[in-house]
């Protein structure tokens, strides 16, 4: 998804990280943090958006080509509290993917103490071109 269009912002006017099923790894981790803390990010969305395939192939647990099926282990607590209901799934995995970010990082978790960061959840309606927030 082109986050800057989204949003209606030029590139290198909002700090961006991408991954499939948007799960948070140690690389994903380490890019946030230094957005917040070297750049001054005040908001950390995890945003997901509407048909995202890594929630279908997770849902489906298909066997799959090369490492993608790696994602399904981060991603499966979603499936597991949403079932098998796409769109409840990916905002469920938003969720719980920003709730782990909140944790998972001390940079991220004193800034937000610290009342200097949010760290949120949203999804992304890819037919009608609305972003709402979950949290």
């Amino acid at each position: 998804m082109p986050v800057e269009l989204i949003f209606d912002q030029s590139i290198g006017h909002v700090f961006v990280t991408c991954v499939s099923g948007n799960v948070v790894t140690p690389e994903i981790i380490t890019s946030l943090e230094y957005g917040a803390a070297v750049l001054g990010t005040k908001v950390i969305l995890i945003m997901g958006h509407a048909a995202c395939g890594a929630v279908k192939a997770t849902i489906q647990g298909k066997q799959v080509p090369g490492q993608i099926s790696t994602l399904y282990l981060h991603i499966q607590p979603a499936v597991d509290q949403a079932g098998p209901d796409l769109d409840a799934a990916i905002k469920a995995n938003a969720k719980i993917q920003a709730a782990l970010l909140r944790q998972a990082s001390t940079v991220i978790s004193s800034l937000i103490k610290e009342s200097k960061l949010k760290v949120v959840s949203g999804y992304y309606d890819i037919v009608s071109g609305s972003a709402t927030l979950l949290d």
